[in-house]
């Protein structure tokens, strides 16, 4: 059985086709598989739909796939921070399929545990329950939504063994342990790599079931999305 421990991002990367579908884990640029997206960027695969729950910024994550056109459709539920992507869609240029957080969330969710489908109040009434079947629960109205399988998935890990087993770090775990499941092909970037048994058993978020590729990276960047600050005694 060929080792889950690829040697480089082009390499790992390096049969996503033209046209798939990638399910990407981070929020915002917290947890971000960033040097996966680049190897992506440099390989130049085109007529992608990505399922994240935003798309980077204009320089960073995903918002680099965008600058260079190599996103067909967008399935998120943020999108508030990259002007590209504004201008893209206004200009017809993408697709984009807005899903409330939560809901997005579950059909990752659902995609990864084999469920085709759920029935949810978030939507009702509004243009998200456009062409969705309804239903009545207990006098109530729900939308079906269907869940989401990727070709791919990409996500962040803190630590991974060389099975493929995922401990994510704080705030970084968000989008990331859903991703993985999701993916046909569910490839991990980490930050750190282990011998198996090194792993405490109860730490691990992701299980090595999930996970088929697992590779390396160095020199991460602590980028910040938005910086706020305060005034303090009149001065900032």
């Amino acid at each position: 059985m060929r080792s889950k421990v690829w040697d480089s991002f082009d390499e790992v990367i390096s049969d996503i086709p033209d046209g798939a579908t990638i399910v990407v884990g981070g929020f915002g640029l917290c947890g971000i598989p960033e040097k996966s997206i680049e190897a992506l960027k440099n390989k130049g695969t085109k007529n992608l739909t990505i399922v994240s729950n935003n798309c980077g910024v204009d320089d960073w994550g995903l918002g680099l796939l965008l600058a260079n056109k190599q996103i067909k459709k967008m399935i998120a539920s943020y999108v508030g921070e990259n002007k590209i992507f504004e201008q893209q869609f206004l200009n017809g240029e993408l697709e984009v399929e807005l899903t409330p957080q939560g809901t997005l969330a579950e059909r990752i969710r659902a995609g990864g545990a084999g469920i085709p489908g759920f029935y949810t109040a978030t939507g009702v009434g509004t243009p998200i329950a456009e062409g969705k079947e309804a239903k009545i629960f207990d006098g109530k109205e729900y939308l079906l939504e269907r869940a989401i399988k990727g070709d791919f998935a990409l996500v962040k890990a803190w630590k991974a063994d060389k099975l493929g087993n995922l401990v994510f770090r704080k705030t970084s775990r968000n989008f990331n342990p859903i991703a993985a499941t999701a993916g046909k092909v569910t490839i991990a970037e980490v930050e750190e790599l282990v011998e198996v048994g090194e792993l405490n058993p109860d730490e691990i978020h992701t299980p090595s079931i999930y996970v088929q590729r697992v590779v390396l990276g160095q020199n991460y960047q602590k980028r910040i999305e938005r910086l706020t600050v305060q005034s303090v005694g009149g001065e900032r």
